[in-house]
């Protein structure tokens, strides 16, 4: 603000000659000295050196510093004499005119200067407005003259019908220094707001930012400096020699005497704490000595703190308890003295009881195992230590126009195909997450299947009552040569047999689409899985019975139901990797059956409300179930049919489940949106457990319709997970 003042005064010293009407008009007046009673004191002095005009806010006073010959023009002009006091107004609410003519060409004056660093309104400056209480003035002019209150200050009845005409009178509120009415913006009446109800004013500023953690918890064995020790860490101190000497002297004249040993001999002790051996309790040496009763606390003063009584509500909601429901036996109360406390009423009956317990209910002496709780906890190894398992997003997959059910990956973990409830099927390319082709099927697609043979392209899709074939003719062009001739090649039987499913031809349409065979079911179809070499597919229908699940060979053509019964309604199904086992998952068990055999080899029960996705490890040995009741549980086939482990990671149900065929890895996707992957080691020492360890929960999906993500699949050959959302997209986590 200084530079900007002698900036300006430098810039005016170099302007013409002043106007006529700021000519020499005589010697500058002599310095007029204000009343005895102003509690300002004079005016100050009108300088040269600095002709721009400005308030002085310390001082209240407004300078002129236009000259002495300025001043002593406009003192002339105003009627003032040179060393006299300016005459007192009549009344002390009336302004003179003299002073209203002053403050007039005062703010002529000010809307011609373009300074914007203070308030043009403000006539009084930077003083504290309790000082011209009782005054009839509230400042002075450029020449000193007093500026005078207005002559009447609007009342209560001013205020009252201001505030039933103006519609913005609760946001208008008086600037003392200034004496206008100022209006309130919005985002000052927000700022109100919010610092009334004690929130930080600026908008942006977030109080709950996760914290930062600069300093591990490790114990590091290097230390933090290797800076050699100074001299003086191992060379006797001259001064502590000296002290020490003097100290040695005083205990030899007697000045320091030593510590007198304390009494160890308690003032208070307990009564029953050593009872005699001779007595008859002493005889019985597995005697229980009965407990004893707890301490009065707060609530059994006779003037007990606030916090302890009952208010009405209270009071009333202890009286509907039942007595055995109530914390307490008793309501607490407040009473003057301790004389005024009137007698237990419950005194005999607790005394009763008392003694019921203490020869009615057994005791019996139990060995405290001492045990560090430390000792307890499963020793985890660092997440960082269990890498590669996925960490970010990487890429998301967008064009479904609804709710994307399912996903599966090729062989190859080139492409990706999709199916949603906008009845398509995508074929995405992973690395680009470029939708190379759309496949309209005409309903909702309920599964997705890539043929895990890579010497095939071939997807099927489960629509409605009816397993699509496509080959979606992408990757390399022997391989989809090879698969229309292979599907090509069969020859039907000349007595066909009777099957569950009928295999249709696709037409020369569907065929440029990339529809190569049709099964129909007549049923709903919810799931379609492949066996890992290739030729069999497993489907459930949706209906009960003993043909919900059925299994179709494709080099054949054949469709068998492999139950005569049914046991509860089927949710999903799945080949074993290695053995011939196909696992059978209901809501309330999972069955694995031998096919060659044709019996029930084990049966294992979750001890979850609602099976909902099942997955199997790539060596065949366990096997992990979802359930809707938020719950992932883990099997270990060699160990039990019971669970090994129960994960209750997540908060709202799970829809897949999924296991990597190559890294320990294994994820689960449930309806809050988050895709949690876990580290799944399984040791060929049988002896060892396997180690389950949780190392990253995925977000990016939102909720639609309570719905989260519907499906999970790892890559085949790197660490990443696709996940398929409610949202209609899906995502890449690598």
């Amino acid at each position: 603000m200084a530079a900007a003042i002698l900036r300006r005064a430098r810039s005016r010293r170099r302007r013409p000659p002043a106007s006529p009407r700021r000519a020499h008009a005589g010697p500058a007046p002599p310095r007029a000295r204000p009343a005895p009673s102003d509690p300002e004191g004079p005016a100050p002095r009108p300088t040269r050196s600095c002709r721009c005009r400005k308030w002085r806010r310390g001082s209240g006073l407004a300078w002129s510093m236009a000259g002495t010959r300025g001043v002593g023009r406009e003192a002339a002009a105003a009627g003032s004499l040179p060393g006299k006091r300016p005459p007192e107004p009549e009344e002390a609410g009336t302004p003179s005119p003299r002073t209203e003519v002053a403050s007039v060409r005062l703010e002529d004056e000010y809307v011609e200067d373009s300074s914007d660093e203070e308030d043009i309104r403000n006539t009084v400056g930077n003083v504290p407005l309790e000082w011209y209480d009782d005054f009839p003035h509230v400042g002075y002019d450029l020449d000193g003259r007093r500026i005078y209150k207005p002559l009447r200050t609007p009342d209560e009845l001013d205020q009252f019908l201001d505030k039933m005409d103006n519609p913005d009178y609760w946001r208008t509120v008086r600037d003392r220094m200034t004496g206008h009415s100022v209006q309130l913006t919005d985002e000052q009446v927000a700022l109100v707001r919010r610092l009334q109800r004690g929130q930080f004013g600026d908008v942006s500023f977030n109080p709950y930012e996760p914290a930062v953690d600069f300093f591990s918890g490790d114990l590091m064995i290097h230390p933090v400096t290797n800076r050699p020790a100074d001299k003086r860490s191992f060379i006797p101190s001259l001064v502590e020699k000296e002290k020490v000497s003097r100290m040695v002297h005083a205990i030899k004249m007697g000045w320091i005497q030593p510590r007198r040993p304390r009494d160890a001999t308690p003032s208070f002790y307990d009564l029953w704490a050593h009872e005699d051996p001779g007595a008859v309790l002493g005889r019985h040496k597995m005697h229980v000595p009965a407990p004893k009763l707890a301490l009065p606390g707060h609530a059994e003063s006779y003037n007990p703190p606030p916090e302890y009584l009952p208010g009405e509500e209270e009071r009333m909601a202890c009286e509907r308890r039942e007595p055995e429901e109530r914390r307490l036996n008793f309501l607490p109360r407040r009473f003057p003295s301790l004389r005024a406390v009137p007698a237990y009423g419950r005194f005999i009956q607790e005394r009763f009881e008392r003694c019921l317990d203490l020869y009615l209910c057994p005791r019996q002496r139990k060995m405290r195992v001492n045990v560090d709780p430390e000792d307890l906890i499963p020793r985890l190894p660092r997440p960082r230590d269990l890498q590669p398992f996925p960490t970010c997003q990487a890429l998301v997959y967008r064009g479904h126009g609804d709710l994307v059910r399912c996903l599966s990956v090729s062989p190859g973990g080139q492409w990706l195909a999709s199916g949603s409830d906008d009845g398509s099927v995508r074929l995405w390319e992973v690395a680009s997450a470029r939708c190379v082709r759309t496949v309209p099927v005409g309903g909702v697609v309920k599964s997705v299947a890539w043929n895990p043979r890579p010497t095939v392209c071939l997807v099927a899709v489960a629509v409605e009552d009816a397993v699509l074939l496509l080959n979606p003719a992408l990757g390399d062009r022997l391989v989809v040569g090879s698969t229309d001739q292979l599907l090509s090649a069969f020859t039907p039987p000349a007595e066909p047999a009777a099957q569950p499913a009928h295999w249709l031809e696709a037409s020369e349409e569907e065929r440029r689409v990339g529809l190569r065979l049709r099964i129909c079911h007549g049923k709903p179809v919810t799931q379609a899985t492949w066996h890992g070499r290739g030729d069999y597919m497993a489907v459930v229908l949706a209906t009960p019975g003993r043909s919900q699940v059925l299994i179709h060979q494709l080099s054949r053509r054949r469709s068998q139901s492999p139950f005569r019964r049914g046991h509860g309604q089927v949710q999903r199904v799945a080949f074993h990797p290695v053995r011939p086992f196909l696992l059978v998952a209901s809501q309330r068990s999972v069955r694995l059956y031998h096919l060659l055999r044709q019996e029930l080899t084990k049966k294992l029960t979750p001890n979850c409300k609602w099976v909902s996705s099942l997955a199997v490890h790539p060596a065949g040995d366990n096997v992990i179930c979802g359930s809707y009741d938020s719950k992932l549980v883990w099997f270990d086939l060699d160990l039990s049919t019971r669970p090994y482990r129960v994960l209750r990671h997540h908060k709202k149900a799970l829809r897949a489940v999924a296991f990597h065929p190559r890294y320990p890895l294994f994820a689960s996707g449930s309806d809050d949106g988050s895709v949690i992957v876990c580290h799944g080691m399984v040791y060929n020492d049988l002896l060892q457990n396997p180690l389950l360890v949780p190392v990253k929960v995925l977000k990016g999906h939102s909720l639609t319709k309570d719905l989260g993500v519907l499906d999970v699949a790892f890559h085949p050959t790197q660490p990443w997970v696709f996940s398929a959302g409610a949202d209609g997209t899906l995502r890449l986590f690598t």
